[in-house]
């Protein structure tokens, strides 16, 4: 394999010496993944994205880690390594971290499931690096300049060690307008890809993700934990799922023998996914799908006094910055309003967030304050977090909370 005409060849990444104030090297120490610029006392003047950090520590000058530099990011120094032992930033080095993030994942692949999340970036000590398996596809996302000069080293490792038979590269916008590569958002670097839209199984559920077009790498696999608990509690009752996309929930719901499904996304494009990975599956069901923004689709529901067995709620990140961290909570509030003013007696509603900066216990509160209001007594069933193959390795990787209530009407 090689794509290095790809890549910025000509640059070999430096050694740069580092010196943090007391505040960043008590990150380090404690094994945070981020160095942010403010913590920085000293370093190298002419740094560039991917030189190799090595982090010394106020006492007697001993390396406390070792990171990449992101000239791009106020982030600026992306941990790999934080311990006083010793460690060279190598294939092998890289090729230890891949066995180990493999491991954590063993379980899961004992499941009837082909698809995975081989790499989940800081927690599994790649930031800005997520590398996703679909059956025989692996799809490798690169966020930041820092793995150009190493992705051509690493990538035969993930495709070994997922067995994978083809790879392909996406890139986050601000790669995409990178000029340090050739990389296009959607490259075939090894193997080759028949058909964009690749099928794959997540416990015994057929679905397909569109790995050089789709969202992310394709699909949204941190959720797989919970589609399979709904479509168990789904047999035999009528469903709405909020926020749809591809049809996760409505399609493990209709395979575990729903009654009737109803996909509600804003993208036609995605219902029309929904739709298709359905018929992947046999079911007797049917599959409705409503095109519109959720919050107006929903009020329009609940004039008609239309009310569902069970109801899903999953919505993009609301807060994808600190600034919009108060219209999000009032926008989940609306949210929990809104489910079980849908919710039929005796119903289940499941409320889930993936914005990092509402943290689990605010998310719940909130749910809580809205669903005390109502006066429906409810007991909650579960409060869940990513799948296995989404460890959380710092705080901040810890974005996704879902929980459960049964209506006891």
């Amino acid at each position: 394999m090689s794509f290095s005409n790809k890549i910025e060849s000509n640059y070999t990444p430096k050694r740069l010496a580092v010196k943090l104030n007391a505040k960043g090297e008590q990150f380090v120490v404690q094994g945070h993944p981020w160095v942010f610029s403010d913590n920085i006392t000293k370093i190298n003047d002419n740094a560039k994205s991917g030189d190799l950090a090595i982090i010394f520590g106020k006492n007697k000058n001993r390396v406390i880690g070792l990171g990449l530099y992101d000239a791009n990011s106020p982030i600026r120094i992306k941990m790999l390594h934080s311990s006083t032992e010793k460690a060279e930033i190598n294939t092998a080095f890289f090729q230890k971290k891949i066995n180990e993030a493999f491991a954590k994942r063993r379980s899961l692949l004992k499941t009837n499931t082909n698809s995975y999340r081989l790499l989940f970036g800081e927690n599994d000590g790649f930031p800005g690096l997520i590398a996703d398996v679909y059956a025989s596809v692996l799809v490798v996302k690169i966020y930041s300049e820092i793995w150009l000069p190493y992705i051509e080293t690493i990538i035969p490792s993930l495709q070994t060690t997922s067995d994978t038979k083809t790879v392909v590269i996406r890139l986050s916008r601000s790669l995409e307008n990178s000029k340090k590569h050739k990389l296009e958002n959607g490259d075939v670097v090894f193997g080759t890809l028949k058909n964009e839209v690749v099928q794959f199984v997540e416990h015994d559920v057929n679905f397909s993700a569109n790995v050089i077009k789709g969202h992310k790498t394709g699909y949204f696999l941190d959720h797989r934990a919970n589609r399979k608990q709904v479509g168990e509690w789904s047999k035999g009752k009528t469903v709405l799922d909020v926020f749809s996309y591809a049809g996760g929930f409505s399609v493990h719901a209709l395979a575990n023998g729903a009654k009737e499904v109803t996909s509600l996304d804003i993208s036609k494009q995605a219902l029309e996914i929904a739709l298709e990975n359905g018929k992947l599956n046999k079911y007797r069901g049917k599959h409705h799908t409503i095109a519109g923004d959720a919050f107006d689709e929903l009020k329009s529901l609940i004039k008609k006094k239309v009310t569902f067995d069970v109801v899903v709620i999953d919505p993009p990140s609301f807060a994808k910055q600190a600034s919009e961290i108060e219209l999000a909570k009032k926008k989940y509030a609306q949210l929990a309003e809104l489910g079980e003013k849908l919710t039929a007696k005796n119903g289940m509603l499941m409320l889930a967030s993936c914005s990092s900066r509402v943290l689990a216990q605010a998310f719940y509160d909130i749910n809580s304050q809205v669903l005390a209001d109502t006066k429906r007594n409810y007991k909650i069933l579960a409060k869940t977090q990513h799948d296995t193959d989404h460890p959380i390795g710092f705080p901040e990787g810890a974005y996704l909370k879902s929980v459960y209530y049964r209506f006891i009407d």
